[in-house]
């Protein structure tokens, strides 16, 4: 399918004037062509229409992308890590100046910050805008426009969806197009406002797209995802951080949440991540049979799953995170490092916290007998991956020392990983960076069932208290890992069993971009990230082992980092636009 690229001449993110350019490219060096395309050569061609709108859909993953902060040369900047760096999963590959290394250190501000998510979020929404003025006179069959106008108001439910995570109450344009001649507003929305906009767009888009794509149409907005986001976005607005003034004041108070608390709005929450449970389309990829939990690992490799209800679309043969998580034995390079907390808080086979005295757990021997979810998500010593442009497989030597007749290589802690771990999650075993021998169909998720099963579990826990339904939810997903046994303890308290699902959503959503803004929604940011993180050092001498953590980084939490600052170069066009409490 044709893509189409717009190169902004002059630029304002609420509105602007676009000029359209194609590109073609033949071969490595081949030469851009510019053409003059206008708006209405544009949509007066049905196959330029549609190309408009999956050029909107090309967008929808930059938020969670595990390259998508950056450091060095304006004109070639290096990914240093995702929004995993900027929580406490995962280290910045490296000690350069970038959006998430600002969050690590406290030092976030709004001159430092990135503006990806208004500049993005706020170009695909005046693209929806432009689609849904054009649509109606494209030649287009009538099914088809229908189709496509319900598409892309999800996608401009799902792009506020973003905004409003990072910032609260941000402004709604409605279907208005601005021009650079217009004076434009920048008032912000108040995040009731802004929640109630997403939930009635998901609404009236989920009304004439079919419940899941198929064939073609596979990572399409369905209705399925419809529900999905107002599940996730539902979730968030019930949470600490969004209630009763939590952190708004003065000016902000009604922008950075609801004024008023109110326990109700959980049970929205359970009610919508009910809805799609109940649709009967979705459902866990489970395979204990193969290995236990076998199905965890093999999901992320299923380009076509039930799993997915909505995800990022990427051609056939990628090796997207092999590049960036691979150690570099396999020429992976700049993702961010695992930190030691997180391997921590994967359990025991047998379902019990390492800190459980009755757990298991050896600390000599700390990767054995784990949740199979930990080798899944976690590269560590000895971990075994595939050898590039060689069949078969090789350990991984992140030790110190010397061992089966190797040494300290580049792979090793302190020299290839900062943290002694590399990031395994949704890693194909069978694909290797740099390697045209071993590549992946796989696609990337940005909803999927388990989260949905999670929002409900933590909803009806909060509204109703640890329900069966809410047992009934968490070990689905706890005995499609393998665990054994995968029952939770009975007779959980609510303040119990909020402490579980949130342990699971850390560990089965770990690098899906869900930590750095569950700890925000919780309002325990303050606790989980002024922390010192950890790593680990393993020292070999052939038979001998030694396992050591060592400090990495100190933490800094602010309050006003529970929400982001508005860019300062936003802030500085209008005074209408008022900057998050704090910064």
């Amino acid at each position: 399918m044709k893509k189409l690229y717009f190169k902004v001449l002059a630029y304002s993110v609420l509105g602007g004037f676009f000029f359209f350019t194609s590109c073609k490219k033949d071969g490595f060096l081949g030469q851009t062509q510019t053409s003059n395309l206008t708006e209405n050569t544009v949509f007066t061609d049905s196959a330029n229409t549609v190309s408009f709108l999956a050029n909107i859909y090309s967008n929808v993953g930059f938020s969670a992308a595990a390259g998508r902060f950056t450091y060095g040369p304006i004109l070639s900047p290096t990914p240093n890590g995702g929004i995993d760096a900027a929580s406490d999963e995962a280290e910045v590959s490296a000690s350069a100046g970038s959006t998430a290394l600002a969050f690590e250190t406290g030092t976030i501000n709004a001159a430092v910050v990135t503006d990806d998510a208004y500049k993005n979020c706020y170009t695909n929404i005046r693209s929806v805008n432009q689609l849904l003025k054009n649509l109606p006179q494209a030649p287009i069959n009538s099914f088809v426009k229908t189709q496509m106008k319900a598409e892309a108001r999800f996608l401009r439910a799902w792009y506020y969806s973003i905004l409003v995570k990072h910032y609260g109450g941000v402004h709604l344009l409605g279907d208005s197009i601005y021009t650079y001649t217009d004076k434009i507003p920048a008032g912000r929305n108040t995040y009731a406002d802004c929640v109630n906009y997403i939930l009635t767009e998901c609404d009236a888009a989920g009304q004439d797209l079919p419940t899941a794509q198929s064939g073609v149409n596979y990572g399409r907005a369905s209705k399925g995802a419809c529900l999905a986001l107002k599940s996730r976005v539902l979730l968030y607005a019930a949470s600490p951080l969004f209630n009763g003034q939590s952190i708004g004041e003065g000016k902000t108070v009604g922008l950075a949440g609801y004024p008023d608390s109110d326990p109700k709005r959980w049970q929205l929450a359970e009610q919508a991540a009910a809805a799609v449970i109940s649709t009967g389309m979705y459902s866990l990829n489970v395979d204990n049979a193969t290995a236990p939990g076998f199905g965890f690992q093999k999901l992320f490799t299923k380009r076509v799953n039930t799993e997915y209800i909505f995800q990022l679309m990427r051609p056939t043969g990628n090796v997207d995170l092999e590049n960036l998580w691979q150690p570099p034995t396999r020429t992976g390079k700049n993702g961010a490092f695992p930190l030691q907390g997180l391997v921590d808080a994967f359990p025991m086979s047998n379902g019990k916290l390492i800190t459980d005295p009755s757990s298991g757990y050896n600390p000599n021997d700390p990767y054995a007998n784990r949740d199979p979810r930990l080798n899944y998500s976690i590269i560590h010593d000895q971990t075994p991956l595939q050898i590039r442009l060689a069949s078969g497989t090789s350990p991984i030597n992140i030790f110190v020392g010397k061992y089966n007749g190797n040494t300290t290589g580049p792979d090793a802690v302190h020299v290839g990983t900062t943290t002694g771990y590399y990031t395994n999650k949704m890693l194909d075993p069978a694909a290797v960076a740099n390697d045209f021998e071993h590549r992946t169909d796989r696609c990337l998720p940005l909803i999927r069932y388990a989260e949905i099963l999670l929002n409900y579990a933590e909803a009806a826990n909060e509204y109703e208290g640890p329900t069966g339904a809410v047992y009934s939810a968490v070990e689905a997903i706890r005995q499609r890992e393998g665990l054994n046994p995968y029952q939770l303890p009975t007779g959980l308290n609510q303040t119990e069993m909020r402490g579980v699902i949130q342990n699971e959503r850390r560990i089965e959503l770990a690098f899906e971009e869900h930590r750095f803004w569950d700890v925000r929604r919780w309002k325990i940011a303050d606790q989980t990230d002024n922390i010192t993180t950890k790593g680990m050092e393993v020292d070999r001498d052939g038979a001998a082992v030694a396992y050591k953590q060592f400090d990495v980084r100190k933490r800094n939490f602010r309050k006003a980092m529970y929400l982001w600052p508005f860019p300062q170069s936003e802030v500085a066009k209008s005074p209408e636009l008022i900057q998050n409490p704090g910064y």
